[in-house]
């Protein structure tokens, strides 16, 4: 679906079958772990051109059981051999799915931040001549107040930057 407006609502309930559909996925795939950084690095990686290759290494076993070692699985190679396409499937479609979440939530992000910024403008144009509304405005306006620091400090950098060069 092209991007133009985003104007949608996600009920409680909605929400809820989502989670409930998440908790399922869970559900049927127990056998899921979480690898630390130093697991992941030590792990000899299969991508999807070693696919073809660790099919072909299958096959090999398969068809000259006699060049393994008895003490090769080749059941448990197969079985992790099905469970790496299956699970290849199942993360492109997450893939697919997280893209589209994560564009749909820029998009909705940054239309509710404009509109946000409209209003703050709108509320310090009416503080300058409606009583009781600075108070809104200062509220409004400490999103940015970091903002201003951190472009106060960069500035002051470049400048000491550029006199110690001259």
């Amino acid at each position: 679906m092209p991007y133009e407006n985003i104007s949608a609502t996600l009920t409680p309930e909605k929400l809820q079958e989502i989670k409930a559909a998440i908790a399922t996925i869970h559900t049927n795939m127990p056998f899921l772990v979480s690898l630390t950084p130093d697991e992941r690095r030590k792990r000899v990686k299969m991508g999807d051109r070693s696919l073809a290759f660790v099919n072909n290494s299958l096959n090999v076993t398969q068809n000259n059981a006699e060049v393994v070692p008895a003490s090769f699985n080749i059941a448990e190679f197969n079985r992790d051999y099905q469970l790496a396409v299956a699970l290849t499937e199942v993360l492109n479609l997450l893939e697919q799915l997280t893209e589209k979440v994560d564009d749909t939530l820029m998009a909705v992000g940054s239309e509710s931040m404009a509109s946000s910024l409209l209003v703050y403008d709108y509320v310090k144009t009416a503080a300058k001549h409606a009583p009781g509304l600075k108070s809104v405005a200062d509220q409004l306006g400490e999103r940015f107040k970091a903002m201003g620091k951190r472009h106060a400090k960069a500035e002051s950098s470049t400048a000491q930057a550029t006199s110690s060069v001259g």
